[in-house]
């Protein structure tokens, strides 16, 4: 796997967001607009149970990149 093209998932239970680092332009969108979940400086950075799924969504179709992406987990 190349390590400038990883891919990582980070779910809160009902929604799973989908990082690919080789799309990042790291225009900080994601930061600005949830920076509940986004921190880059930390491992992980991305801390999906800090804020609602709408509040997520919204988040990531705001990523100019298409580096963040997202899919709705299957309900029990």
């Amino acid at each position: 796997m190349d390590p400038k093209d990883i891919k990582k998932e980070y779910s809160n239970g009902e929604v799973t967001i989908v990082w690919q680092s080789g799309k990042c332009i790291h225009s900080a969108m994601c930061v600005k607009n949830n920076p509940d979940v986004f921190h880059p400086k930390e491992k992980p950075w991305i801390l999906p149970d800090n804020s609602t799924t709408e509040k997520i969504i919204e988040t990531v179709n705001k990523c100019p990149s298409g580096a963040l992406s997202f899919y709705m987990n299957k309900k029990n």
